[in-house]
């Protein structure tokens, strides 16, 4: 084509009464002299057509669109050209109708289902006219559905339907057909695969749930799934959104958002599951004997007791990671409850049962796998006892620093991540812990890491599995960490004149910062238990007394002692005795170790022994046990002070557990109130769940008082099989009470 001539545009009114401005014809010359004359085009409208007041499902708001758009009416199974306005929104609307909206050649298409009805928004919902490069996003007051957006076409080739799910999600498609379902719920988008990036500028919208007064909502976004033509959406212009959900003011899960957990303890599922049990592991390793179901739900040295229907339906005994997951997948499916067992040594009801599921013993696990000298760890199954372990490394002269209670094995010394007298120099358990094999409550195995001891990479699951008390996963294999056997150790013993003499010398050689291995307090009243058990070799004297470990080579042993020997004495100590042979370091210590089964014998029939545990701030130590130790006294029971940390004992009856418990919950209080940490287990139906620091803590840094352990617990075990009621309580809080963690 060759010279053109324009003519000026002119504005002007259509017949239809739409205001634009009209292009003239446009002359065009060719090459030989021929003209052309392109015919005159309604192009731009100055007051823009208006969209459908409110299309219930899809969010629609009336808008003033930006110039060059044009509606387009299309009703289904027909395809229309024509450009009047659509129908005015209202009930008497025809049903059936699909609005789109045509700019140039981009398209939106909307159907409106047979069973929704048109709503006409608030006035005060209009909004000003909005510039073509305008992308600010529009919401309506009932934003429940999907979004609606305009934008540049895609090729014919290339455009696949849009699709969306359950009123929830709807797909955008850019100029490169790249499609991404929006919203929460993943929809029909979600399920296809269909997932891409959207191009700059795309509009969107996020969703609330659907409710069932607007399943209007989810069919209007259905039909438009359905729709085989073009669809173009989203870069440049906006049609309509929708508000969001309001934003939780944390990402924590709250007990009232949770459900309650359904098992189905039911004797027919109960029975059906025991023969299941028996094709895994063989009918001599499935027991429903009352003796073992009574061993494996109670002890008499721990607080807390199951009620008569809480125990276990029946003990299965694995021998293998496999079995285990066979044994979890069996209970996933059938929705049986589950707490493992492995030494049955802990004071605090870890293995108590709560839901009368199934008690899973590892005591057919108990072989040490692998022992990697030159690496410095070994590889056990969770029956192995510490004591067993150590006997074993210091032959290769190696050991394994963590020494709680006598009998205590690695699996529960894992779960409950556990500390001993070693404490003091060598840390807890989650120091010495690589990895962990674990089954999770759906069977699925998982390895927590490799055997390297440094990685920076990823999440640390191995710390998350520890201290869980099996709520998270039931470890069948544990990679830990040794060292080296101390070439000298020793044991001292001094007593004072009062328990606060005793605290003051701790604070003081921590201050000093003697390198000692273990210091243990026991109080006049546990030493007058002893003595009258008779569970050592010797009579000591009944005053409240501590008990010091020294390990390192010869020379610095001899040096630590002297350095202990200089503080206890400023601190006001009576006596100091210093062992000199292996013989007497065990005749010693023998008296710590028998400190809670002297106790236990020196009650009366009937009587029952409450454990509990506080540890504060090495400078808070002395007013806490002094503390603690006049209101024990106030109280009239029989208790004791023992521990490397700070740990109370008490004998009471029946008849005494409420004064016992208030006891105990003020010991706790005290402790908070110090900067402290609790162990302690108490409460009524979720007796057994810890009031622990971080739930605490979590509580005090939130305005709401939600706490993240809750929702952990959900990620790894929705069902509520593994040890439920342990650690976070599942249940929502009644009426009247309150979410206390």
């Amino acid at each position: 084509m060759g010279l053109r001539r324009w003519r000026s545009a002119k504005r002007c009114t259509r017949p239809d009464g739409w205001k634009g401005i009209r292009q003239p014809a446009v002359e065009r010359t060719a090459g030989d002299g021929r003209r052309a004359v392109q015919k005159s085009q309604f192009r731009r409208p100055a007051s823009p057509p208006q969209a459908p007041e409110h299309l219930p499902g899809v969010g629609f708001r009336r808008r003033e669109l930006a110039a060059g758009a044009k509606i387009v009416v299309e009703t289904l199974g027909t395809r229309s050209s024509t450009s009047p306005p659509p129908p005015p929104a209202g009930p008497g609307a025809a049903l059936g109708t699909r609005y789109s909206l045509r700019l140039l050649r981009p398209t939106l298409h909307c159907r409106r289902a047979a069973s929704t009805t048109f709503r006409h928004p608030s006035p005060s919902s209009a909004h000003d006219e909005t510039h073509a490069t305008d992308r600010r996003q529009d919401r309506t007051d009932n934003g429940t559905a999907a979004a609606a957006s305009c934008c540049a076409a895609a090729p014919a080739s290339r455009r696949p339907p849009v699709a969306g799910g359950r009123g929830n999600a709807a797909m955008l498609l850019d100029r490169d057909g790249a499609r991404e379902a929006q919203g929460p719920a993943r929809g029909a988008a979600g399920q296809r695969g269909q997932a891409g990036a959207l191009v700059q500028g795309a509009g969107h919208g996020q969703h609330r749930r659907a409710t069932a007064a607007r399943e209007g909502a989810a069919r209007a976004v259905r039909a438009l799934a359905r729709h085989d033509g073009p669809v173009a959406v989203g870069i440049a212009y906006y049609l309509g959104t929708y508000w969001p959900r309001d934003p939780e003011p944390s990402s924590t899960l709250p007990l009232s958002k949770t459900r309650d957990p359904k098992h189905n303890t039911k004797l027919e599922n109960m029975q059906a599951a025991w023969a299941d049990f028996v094709k895994v592991v063989g009918k001599d390793n499935v027991s429903t004997l009352e003796t073992d179901l009574e061993h494996h739900s109670t002890s008499t040295w721990s607080t807390h007791q199951p009620k008569p229907d809480e125990k276990p339906f029946c003990v299965v005994f694995p021998s293998s990671t496999e079995e285990v997951s066979e044994v979890m997948k069996i209970c996933h499916q059938r929705r049986i409850p589950v707490v493992g067992y492995s030494g049955g040594t802990s004071l605090e009801g870890h293995y108590t049962q709560t839901r009368k599921g199934i008690s899973i013993n590892f005591g057919r696990m108990n072989k040490v796998l692998a022992l990697h000298k030159e690496d410095m760890d070994v590889i056990v199954q969770p029956a192995v006892g510490w004591e067993a372990l150590n006997d074993d490394l210091g032959k290769e002269g190696l050991f394994f620093p963590p020494d709680p209670g006598p009998g205590a094995m690695i699996g529960g010394m894992v779960g409950t991540g556990c500390s001993g007298t070693n404490a003091y120099r060598y840390g807890t358990m989650r120091e010495w812990v690589l990895s962990l094999t674990v089954v999770m409550a759906d069977g699925t195995v998982i390895k927590t890491r490799q055997r390297p001891r440094k990685s920076s990479a990823g999440y640390d699951l191995t710390k998350l599995f520890i201290g869980s008390e099996g709520t998270l996963g039931l470890v069948t294999e544990a990679t830990l960490k040794v060292t080296v056997k101390p070439a000298s150790t020793s044991v001292a013993v001094c007593a004072f004149p009062s328990i606060r003499h005793a605290a003051t010398c701790v604070s003081k050689v921590v201050g000093e910062g003697v390198p000692i291995a273990a210091v243990e307090i026991l109080d006049d009243n546990q030493m007058r238990n002893i003595n009258a058990a008779g569970m050592t070799s010797r009579t000591w004297a009944e005053a409240p007394t501590l008990f010091f470990k020294f390990a390192g080579t010869p020379a610095g042993v001899k040096e630590q002692v002297a350095q202990v020997q200089a503080l206890a004495r400023s601190a006001g100590s009576t006596t100091f005795e210093f062992a000199r042979g292996k013989d007497e370091q065990d005749e010693l210590w023998s008296a710590r170790k028998e400190a809670l089964w002297s106790t236990m014998a020196a009650g009366r029939d009937g009587d029952r022994v409450w454990t509990g545990d506080v540890a504060v701030p090495t400078s808070r130590l002395p007013a806490l046990i002094e503390e603690t130790k006049e209101d024990m006294a106030r109280s009239g029971l029989s208790a004791s002070i023992v521990g490397h940390v700070g740990d109370a004992i008490l004998l009471y009856s029946d008849a005494q557990r409420q004064k016992a418990e208030k006891v105990v919950h003020r010991m706790v209080k005290r402790a908070i109130e110090m900067e402290g940490t609790v162990t302690v287990r108490h409460s009524r139906r979720a007796r057994c769940r810890p009031r622990q620091e971080g739930l605490s803590a979590a509580r005090a840094g939130r305005d709401d008082g939600r706490c993240d352990a809750p929702g952990i617990k959900k990620a790894f075990d929705p069902l509520c099989l593994l040890n439920c009621d342990k650690v976070v309580r599942m249940q929502k809080p009644k009426r009247g009470e309150v979410e206390e963690w």
